[in-house]
């Protein structure tokens, strides 16, 4: 491939500014547009179809992994690079059962960034050194298709958790999901007694821990 098309998604300015670097010093490596959070990031790819996706995970607004499920949704052939600061097991679970094809830690991504998209554009998944060894551990303990460790929420459940925890109103939660308020308050509440929150407070503890959102 002699042209790459690439996005960049996220919300640290300074982030994007090094990962352009970064990338576009390969000949034919273009960045053609950046997102600063998930929802512009699900846009930005419909519009441009990039051939490459890096995605960081925690953005506001739309997570990474809730723009990666969207994203190939709508784009099945689409490469995701996920590029997180976050290891845990749960999480490389959750990101590779959304479809992502690789996971990159920021702190290794000065040295393997490079290498990732190109394996990605190979055809073949890229996984930084931990994060590969916690797929290949959890393939020995073949648990990899545990069901206890599917996420409990759906897609947009967690969507909505998002918006709810980092203090979005249900006017505010219709507004970013094109909903009417009314199917806002109904999704609210059908979450909060699926999870058993008996309060906001809940909600938002549930959500840092699940990396849904930063503290």
């Amino acid at each position: 491939m002699s042209s790459v098309r690439i996005l960049i998604a996220d919300d640290h300015e300074l982030v994007r500014r090094g990962l352009v670097a970064e990338l576009t010093q390969i000949p034919g490596w273009n960045v053609i547009a950046e997102a600063a959070n998930g929802r512009e990031a699900v846009a930005l790819a419909a519009k441009f179809k990039p051939d490459v996706i890096v995605l960081d995970l925690t953005m506001p607004d739309l997570n990474g992994l809730e723009a990666t499920r969207q994203i190939l949704a709508a784009e099945p052939s689409a490469r995701v690079l996920v590029l997180t600061a976050h290891e845990s097991e749960q999480l490389v679970r959750e990101v590779l059962s959304a479809g992502a094809q690789g996971y990159v830690l920021k702190s290794d991504a000065g040295r393997v960034l490079i290498s990732a998209v190109e394996a990605l554009l190979d055809g073949r998944p890229f996984f930084t050194s931990n994060v590969a060894r916690i797929v290949l551990d959890g393939y020995l303990r073949n648990d990899s298709r545990d069901p206890a460790a599917a996420p409990a929420l759906s897609g947009r459940e967690r969507e909505i958790v998002q918006l709810l925890a980092e203090g979005k109103s249900n006017k505010d939660v219709a507004r970013a999901l094109k909903i009417s308020v009314k199917t806002a308050e109904t999704h609210r509440s059908n979450i909060m007694r699926k999870m058993q929150f008996g309060s906001l407070a809940e909600l938002v503890r549930f959500a840092i821990r699940n990396k849904i959102i930063e503290p």
